[in-house]
């Protein structure tokens, strides 16, 4: 082996997308305008309703930084955001099916679910609100192994 092929790089790696998260927002959106209208209405209990919608967008926050996706020369994987340790992973030789899965909303949004499926049939990986997924399954697709099945894009 030469010590190019020794080290492994990273190709590519993001956190899920803002989109990904869109019905959490409209939850804050819609929590904090009932605060408010209970507050121009003179309503006890308005302040607890913009606590929500603070307690909400932190949730969005804390859940967007949960997982980081990471492709690398060898392997993908899906590590804690938090704390580094790698969750599940899978290297290019055991990679059997890539799939692209977006939704109507979440082609609006431009952003989908990565599906990367090793022959293992247990060993399932999903890189969840990705920005556009199909380059992300393109990046992966090159740097497969040529002996590697024929990979087949869902819709």
């Amino acid at each position: 082996m030469s010590g190019q092929d020794e080290f492994e790089r990273i190709v590519w790696e993001a956190y899920p997308s803002w989109g990904q998260f869109s019905w959490l927002y409209f939850l804050s959106l819609w929590t904090a305008s009932r605060g408010l209208i209970f507050l121009y209405a003179d309503v006890s209990g308005w302040m607890l309703w913009i606590v929500g919608a603070c307690f909400l967008l932190g949730v969005a926050a804390v859940l967007r930084y949960w997982a980081k996706y990471v492709i690398t020369s060898r392997q993908v994987m899906i590590r804690n955001g938090y704390s580094g340790k790698t969750i599940r992973c899978a290297s290019h030789e055991r990679i059997h099916a890539v799939e692209i899965m977006q939704g109507p909303l979440a082609k609006f949004l431009g952003i989908g679910t990565v599906v990367i499926r090793s022959h293992d049939s247990n060993r399932t990986l999903r890189f969840r609100g990705v920005k556009n997924p199909e380059i992300v399954g393109t990046k992966l697709r090159a740097l497969l192994p040529a002996s590697s099945p024929v990979f087949t894009q869902a819709l």
